[in-house]
């Protein structure tokens, strides 16, 4: 009887988890709906698209990741960090598709000019993934190796750094090469090849 109140009280929090995640990803893609409807109205900035599509993936990846929550023991504490954890997706999200761009002459302009934003609110779900993977327990982060523990690293000195500089390859260099680690990180993570 405990177990199966554990697991209806999980399901009741990752409801309201999946939401958030849910409503990050809906402006995600309602704004690719737009640079698909009107492509005109607005200048596409390379980067930010990447930006765009490693925040598809990252949420992805957060939603599917949680479910090694539903062993803990949970409380309010760990509910409401978990919770916030999801919030700084959402706002990820509406950073990288603002409400209304009219003083901006596109998204190089605009992303640019809100680097500091972004990649900040990046950082932070970077720590808050590392706490989150230590409130895991010890075992859990030992399986990920020392590997894991590097990139979140190299990412958040990636991010202060991008955070300082307005140089446009940066960014694209930062985007293109993390994008691509993120997808090899997954699929080694979960498509054990062989």
């Amino acid at each position: 009887m405990p177990g199966e109140v554990h697991t209806e009280f999980y399901l009741h929090i990752r409801v309201l988890i999946s939401l958030v995640l849910g409503l990050g990803l809906t402006r995600l893609l309602t704004g690719i709906s737009r640079l698909i409807e009107h492509p005109d109205r607005l200048k596409v900035y390379p980067t930010h698209l990447l930006w765009v599509a490693i925040l598809i993936v990252t949420i992805m990846h957060f939603w599917w990741w949680e479910f090694a929550l539903i062993r803990l023991e949970w409380n309010f504490a760990l509910f409401a960090f978990v919770l916030m954890y999801a919030f700084l997706y959402f706002l990820l999200a509406c950073v990288l598709f603002p409400e209304d761009m009219k003083e901006y002459s596109g998204f190089e302009d605009y992303f640019i000019s809100r680097r500091r934003w972004f990649f900040g609110l990046f950082a932070v779900t970077l720590v808050a993934d590392f706490i989150d993977t230590l409130v895991k327990g010890g075992r859990y982060l030992e399986a990920l190796g020392l590997e894991y523990k590097v990139q979140v690293g190299v990412m958040i000195v990636m991010c202060v750094a991008a955070m300082v500089t307005a140089n446009r390859r940066f960014h694209l260099a930062f985007a293109t090469v993390y994008l691509v680690y993120m997808i090899s990180w997954i699929v080694r993570a979960y498509w054990k090849i062989a």
